[in-house]
């Protein structure tokens, strides 16, 4: 069952630029340590859903960072090399990779599998809100753009799968929310469990929306 999550972004600027955010995302993890979980798995979202083993390579030098992490030829995508770069020493037993196109059904389903993978379970979740948020933004600005992505960073802060859950996909991708999938991962991970939310740490530089936040 699951025990407890984490979301961070899935931005290189946490390990480059972003000082606070990459302070509260560790702080996330640490916490997530705290619950002595018995599985640790990364979900993250990328062009197909591939599970790696937990000692899987991966790196940053594409996005100009000398980062490495894990063991062997780097093969994981973005989002799962900074899951498993923001955990250090400790490797997950499994990273877990969800197509960005995935169906809400298909990230319930995975979020489901991944709750019954161990006795306790933790998610720590890479994923980004919209990145409309601003005329700066990687994507067209959007009026609708910061409503939705205040949807997403409630939901994150009062533990609501329910919301995530309800994310529409048409809207998200016009909204360019990368990290919808990944999110329903985590409400499908969550089902019914009554968890207590936190949100450590809120942000939207250059137009794009990032949250740390922590279910317990």
């Amino acid at each position: 069952m699951l025990v407890a999550a984490a979301v961070c972004p899935q931005t290189p600027l946490i390990v480059s630029r972003l000082h606070d955010l990459r302070a509260a995302c560790r702080a996330t993890v640490a916490a997530l340590h705290d619950v002595r979980a018995d599985t640790l798995v990364v979900v993250g979202g990328a062009e197909s859903a591939i599970s790696y083993g937990g000692r899987t390579a991966g790196t940053l030098r594409p996005w100009g960072i000398d980062v490495t992490v894990g063991h062997g030829e780097p093969a994981l995508p973005l989002s799962l090399t900074l899951g498993r770069w923001l955990l250090g020493d400790r490797a997950p037993d499994m990273l877990q990779s969800v197509a960005f196109d995935a169906t809400p059904q298909e990230c319930l389903l995975a979020g489901e599998r991944l709750r019954k993978i161990g006795k306790r379970v933790a998610l720590l979740v890479m994923a980004d809100g919209s990145a409309c948020l601003s005329p700066r933004a990687p994507g067209t600005y959007d009026d609708a753009a910061k409503p939705y992505n205040d949807l997403i960073t409630i939901a994150i802060a009062q533990a609501d799968p329910a919301t995530l859950a309800g994310l529409d996909p048409a809207r998200a991708d016009r909204l360019w929310v990368s990290g919808r999938a990944a999110l329903q991962v985590l409400a499908g991970a969550a089902g019914r469990t009554a968890f207590s939310g936190r949100l450590l740490a809120e942000a939207a530089p250059f137009g794009v929306g990032y949250f740390a936040g922590l279910w317990t």
